[in-house]
């Protein structure tokens, strides 16, 4: 018996469907309306905001690029280029910079204007005070009010430490990394910025702004261990040119002393004293070349970036999309109004099984 009921599963007839909701259409009649208005203000509510991107090129410094192998890999989606990069900070890791509350505190820093002029702020005190919020935030941030409040503990004393913050700060800090997202294509290795913000003007100046800064920091990673050399051999040019200098004024001088002298403990001196400031010039001359080679390495190190897309000024809102929420709600209206006009099969259905 259990098997013959298996083997015969219920039907459904759709015109005994089509003519029950037929027969109930009064009903949606009466959840289409409501779902609309309702929806219309709930997203009505809602900011709308703008998003701008930037797409950056950096330079690569590996040489595994133009090799057979590293191209067949990059056609099946693997990056074997940072295999052999001796950077400790590989550009896959670019992105993750945004998780350093120092280098979202430097964003923070950015100056911003809006569109219309009106707001000329950091973009720190941008998202604390000028952020438009839906009608229903404000009665949740008053009821908020009333309890009672933890103990911050949070928050460096004197001198501001990103690393230190308080729990209104680390909020900040939060809301930034959600409105900013930086990816990477692991094929091409370009970089994406994309910004996020409710003023159009403010969303292309924190995408020029982080571009520049990423540049700079890259700039800084790449070049750092040229520079710490270039300051090296610096310090001992200078103390090189110095000396040089010391000795041949004192050579100088002994021999504007001693031009009417003949003894042979004088011109012994004297030629000690040259042979000291030649060995001293020989010295700064070596330091100094060095120095140059420095130089250029600070050079060579430098990165070249290719703004593949610049930031503009959104023309157009990037969401929320209206016409298709209000869309969304008024199927989903639909469908919980289906069902519970056939919440009786529905449920007897369930019960069988």
């Amino acid at each position: 018996m259990e098997g013959n009921k298996s083997s015969h599963p219920e039907v459904i007839d759709l015109r005994e469907v089509i003519k029950k909701i037929w027969a109930n259409k009064r009903l949606f009649f009466i959840v289409w309306p409501i779902t609309f208005v309702l929806a219309c203000i709930y997203i009505l509510s809602v900011p709308r905001y703008y998003v701008s991107e930037v797409k950056l090129a950096p330079e690569m410094d590996n040489n595994m690029n133009s090799g057979g192998l590293g191209a067949l890999a990059s056609s099946f989606g693997f990056d074997l280029s940072d295999m052999q990069t001796t950077d400790a900070i590989t550009p896959l890791l670019y992105p993750d910079l945004m998780e350093d509350n120092g280098f979202v505190h430097t964003i923070l820093n950015t100056k911003v204007t809006s569109q219309d002029g009106e707001i000329s702020t950091s973009y720190h005190d941008y998202q604390q005070k000028y952020q438009k919020q839906a009608w229903w935030a404000y009665p949740i941030q008053w009821l908020k009010s009333l309890l009672p409040k933890p103990k911050d503990k949070g928050g460096s004393k004197g001198t501001y430490d990103p690393y230190y913050i308080s729990l209104k700060e680390n909020n900040l800090y939060v809301a930034a990394r959600s409105n900013i997202t930086v990816g990477i294509d692991k094929k091409t290795g370009v970089i994406s910025i994309s910004v996020k913000s409710q003023d159009a003007l403010i969303c292309r100046t924190l995408g020029d702004s982080i571009k520049d800064k990423l540049q700079f920091h890259i700039t800084q990673y790449r070049t750092s261990k040229a520079r710490i050399d270039y300051d090296y051999y610096k310090e001992l040019t200078d103390t090189a040119k110095r000396e040089y200098e010391v000795a041949r004024r004192k050579y100088a001088q002994a021999l504007d002393a001693s031009t009417h002298v003949t003894l042979q403990s004088v011109s012994q001196k004297l030629e000690d004293m040259q042979s000291d400031m030649n060995l001293k010039f020989s010295t700064y001359s070596t330091l100094n070349n060095q120095l140059q080679t420095a130089k250029a390495k600070v050079q060579e190190k430098i990165p070249a970036f290719t703004v593949i897309k610049g930031a503009t000024v959104p023309v157009k809102p990037a969401g929320p999309k209206r016409m298709i929420f209000v869309a969304a709600m008024l199927f989903l209206g639909t469908c919980c109004t289906i069902a519970y006009i056939f919440k009786k099969e529905i449920s007897r259905m369930l019960t069988h099984k």
